[in-house]
């Protein structure tokens, strides 16, 4: 699947979102795919959008051998981990002026998705910790996949629907406990979007079994 078919998907399930009754997005912490963040823009255009982190250091070292890279992870995190946006563009700028000549595509990298990397600086360090990577919804993407490599072939769509679907109910079981930091996220989250807080009903927390139960 092309960049842009992935765009055009991304928008579509955006969509479909917006129809079924979600009003807006707080915070969207996506991967690197290409069109991601504008499809996000044209369906809900108050969300901030912030990179995944996770993956922006796994493209960062597709680029260094196997040797370097610990010190490059090291070099990185000063950016990541800074207090400020101003303290994160100056290690940013350290790194470049370090590595650039053996690696300039890292910093290439890290510079032009810049707008979309910085929204987390806006807080606290364990506010942070809920909203810097996608790792949550790839674990689950994970635990799908084992399930659906338990059956050789399936007779037809419905079927494969009926599997992820008791996969999910699984996996769900499994979620007793609830998202470190995340009483204080929702706080903050509160006084920063005031109005969706305000409507009974306006703010929403769908698992991933729930969108596809209630799928159309």
């Amino acid at each position: 699947m092309s960049a842009h078919e992935g765009a055009k998907f991304c928008l579509k399930v955006l969509t479909d979102l917006k129809n079924r009754g979600v009003e807006d997005i707080f915070i969207a912490c996506v991967d690197g795919l290409k069109g991601f963040p504008d499809a996000i823009a044209a369906v809900f255009p108050k969300t901030r959008v912030q990179l995944c982190i996770v993956h922006l250091i796994r493209n960062s070292l597709r680029y260094v051998p196997w040797g370097s890279q610990a010190e490059v992870i090291a070099d990185l995190k000063p950016i990541y981990q800074a207090a400020t946006v101003d303290e994160a563009e100056t290690a940013l700028e350290n790194f470049a002026d370090k590595w650039d000549q053996l690696y300039p595509t890292i910093s290439q990298i890290w510079f032009r998705h810049w707008d979309n990397i910085i929204p987390f600086f806006d807080y606290p360090p364990d506010i942070r910790k809920v909203i810097y990577t996608t790792n949550a919804i790839e674990s689950l993407n994970r635990s799908l996949r084992k399930g659906l490599k338990t059956k050789g072939c399936f007779p037809n769509e419905e079927s494969v629907y009926k599997l992820l679907y008791l996969a999910l109910n699984n996996i769900a079981k499994k979620w007793t406990m609830p998202i470190r930091d995340w009483k204080a996220a929702l706080m903050r989250f509160a006084i920063e979007f005031p109005v969706l807080f305000e409507i009974p009903g306006g703010v929403a927390f769908l698992t991933a079994s729930q969108c596809l139960t209630q799928k159309t």
